[in-house]
């Protein structure tokens, strides 16, 4: 009986041809498919930019239209109540001044008050004595009196006073041309009442900027003017004789 031989030759296997089960018949792969991405927009045509344009512009403009009513509203609004303001001070009705720090009192004589009128301000001059011995200096004496019907608010600092002795023409003595510090003395001087300010005078002269003078005034019988100024009011002449 004849054996198998195994050593003969056979036609290939399928699936094992080559050098090794790797390299066996693999099928042919497919191409990867690309993701599908969005669909690109188209540009906006002309007519649909033209459109959005012409909204985007009524509609800044609806806006201007509101914004410009409130305005006009708000002026007439507040016009309104100005106007209202205005006639409330001209029927008379006082408004009271904001609160705040005190102030120095303006230097003038002119009085202030409701109802408070300078012409009805007088000012006099006197003297103490109407001769004065040898040795006796005068008391000059200056009185502003308030003639209203109201009180009236004076200023009867050294700053607005000036008591001034003449003889003829010559110009004998003045408080002001050796004032070192002038004052301001602000006073209430009811109606009817007076304020006064006395002066001694040590029968000296002067002369305007405090120069000093030896010469004394003359005696012997001589008369002096004495003549009383506050603010811009002046008095009528005071005389008196010095012996």
């Amino acid at each position: 009986m004849g054996r198998n031989d195994n050593s003969g030759t056979h036609g290939p296997r399928p699936g094992a041809s080559g050098s090794g089960a790797s390299s066996g018949w693999k099928p042919p792969r497919q191409p990867a498919r690309k993701p599908a991405g969005k669909a690109a927009r188209k540009p906006a045509s002309p007519v649909y930019r033209r459109r959005r344009l012409f909204v985007g512009a009524a509609l800044l403009l609806v806006i201007a239209v509101a914004f410009g009513g409130f305005a006009a509203v708000s002026s007439v609004v507040t016009g309104g109540q100005s106007n209202s303001g205005g006639g409330a001070a001209s029927s008379g009705q006082a408004t009271l001044p904001a609160a705040g720090p005190e102030t120095t009192p303006s230097p003038s004589a002119t009085p202030t008050g409701n109802g408070c009128e300078q012409n009805l301000l007088t000012v006099t001059a006197s003297t103490d004595k109407a001769a004065y011995t040898d040795g006796e200096n005068p008391l000059l004496t200056l009185k502003v009196t308030n003639n209203n019907k109201v009180p009236c608010q004076v200023n009867i600092g050294t700053s607005q006073m000036e008591f001034l002795i003449t003889s003829g023409s010559d110009r004998i003595f003045s408080s002001t041309d050796c004032q070192a510090d002038a004052t301001e003395l602000v006073k209430t001087i009811a109606p009817g009442q007076s304020e006064t300010a006395n002066f001694p005078w040590q029968r000296n002269r002067t002369v305007q900027g405090c120069a000093p003078i030896e010469a004394k005034p003359g005696a012997g019988g001589a008369y002096y003017v004495f003549t009383a100024r506050l603010a811009n009011k002046t008095s009528p002449k005071a005389v008196f004789q010095l012996n």
